[in-house]
């Protein structure tokens, strides 16, 4: 049975562009290796924190929606994230179909606006 997940990771605020991007793609390529399918990006982009990390006060937040069957994959990319310094918190959820229809809507909804404001 195919479920559907979504990751959010916050990275540490100190990692150059090139460094964010190389960390992103390691996940993407992670996932897509394993037999997930990457169904949603999202660079959310440099933001404040609720509360300091790490002494850190600012993070780089990313979100990846994805498809898999494996549902160890998930158990293994969490073991992945916590080993890597690059990052500061995550957090993988399943969705259920109301989640998965939001999402679907939602990014519908921002098409339509791109659209219209072109």
């Amino acid at each position: 049975m195919t479920n559907q997940y979504e990751t959010v990771f916050i990275m540490t605020p100190v990692l150059s562009d090139e460094q964010m991007k190389e960390t992103v793609k390691k996940y993407q390529q992670y996932l897509t290796d394993n037999g997930a399918e990457i169904v949603y990006e999202n660079n959310w982009g440099l933001k404040k924190l609720a509360y300091p990390i790490q002494k850190k006060s600012t993070g780089f937040y990313y979100l990846i929606e994805f498809r898999t069957e494996n549902g160890g994959l998930i158990r293994d990319l969490e073991v992945q994230y916590r080993r890597d310094e690059r990052l500061l918190r995550f957090l993988t959820i399943r969705l259920d179909k109301h989640s998965i229809a939001y999402n679907e809507k939602k990014r519908g909804m921002k098409k339509e606006k791109a659209v219209v404001a072109e």
